[in-house]
């Protein structure tokens, strides 16, 4: 499936200050970059880069004290996602048969602290019968439990606080359901894209989970389609691959995001999904 994807920030910087973006679309053997633009304005400098072992691509760049400046970064990307048999999920693999570069992704991190909710994540989801059920569980779990609330998280909040306050944004339901994973000896991991038919539009958060040698894509929140998603990066948690950070005194005053099918008639339903399940990797 082919998307035309479109993002926009603009920040007011009051002190000298060095920006690392992390807006564009991932570039894997499954999602192919047919397009693309970034234009900063006023024209400031920028270099992208990828982190070793790493398919994530970051701007940096460094902003004079008094500026404001635009990002616009416009793609069209086509994402070829693979479906998966629900029953070639059902099975485990073994904990020593796991692959070295999943290992990472079992351990606690910084918004996922799955060493403490180890007793808990066992109490409600031990009994099931496997993996895949477990994930599920959670997710659905997560969906019930936890209000969906704006503004009543900031860039402390971990998966522990989201488990007691109960409300959350995307990015926390990603952080408790990873943390409930990880307790319960399943490799998970963040994921961020752009997500069709998202209301409001925004960046989005989700999961992946390790199963059946595949890693296999979740949404807590339910508010994206499985099949309608643009990559942007997958890491341990969110701490790892924000949309922006940047070191000196600056604001984001204005964003816009955008992921729109193409063609536009695009439709989907989640029903051929209910014995299959999807993978971007």
């Amino acid at each position: 499936m082919k998307y035309s994807i479109f993002s926009e920030l603009f920040y007011e910087v009051s002190s000298p200050a060095t920006f690392f973006l992390n807006v564009l679309a991932a570039k894997t053997s499954s999602q192919i970059i047919l397009q693309e633009s970034l234009i900063i304005t006023p024209e400031i400098p920028y270099e992208e880069f990828v982190l070793q072992n790493s398919d994530v691509r970051f701007i940096k760049l460094a902003v004079e004290k008094g500026v404001s400046f635009r990002v616009v970064y416009k793609a069209e990307v086509e994402v070829n996602y693979t479906t998966i048999a629900r029953k070639s999920l059902l099975g485990s693999i073994p904990f020593i048969a796991l692959p070295n570069e999943v290992q990472p992704y079992i351990s606690p991190s910084r918004y996922c602290e799955s060493d403490k909710l180890i007793a808990f994540a066992t109490e409600k989801f031990g009994d099931l019968a496997d993996n895949y059920s477990k994930v599920v569980a959670i997710t659905d779990w997560i969906f019930t439990t936890i209000k969906y609330k704006s503004g009543v998280s900031t860039g402390s909040t971990s998966a522990m606080d989201t488990l007691v306050s109960k409300e959350g944004v995307c990015k926390d339901f990603a952080h408790l359901a990873i943390a409930l994973c990880r307790a319960l000896d399943i490799p998970a991991r963040y994921f961020t894209g752009y997500a069709s038919h998202l209301s409001p539009p925004d960046f989005h958060a989700c999961f992946e989970a390790y199963l059946g040698g595949h890693w296999i894509f979740f949404d807590a929140t339910k508010l994206s389609q499985s099949a309608g998603l643009v990559k942007i990066a997958t890491a341990r948690d969110a701490s790892e691959i924000p949309v922006a950070s940047y070191y000196g005194d600056a604001v984001c005053t204005f964003m816009d995001v955008q992921c729109c099918p193409i063609p536009a008639d695009f439709t989907f339903s989640c029903s051929k999904f209910d014995e299959e399940a999807i993978s971007y990797d």
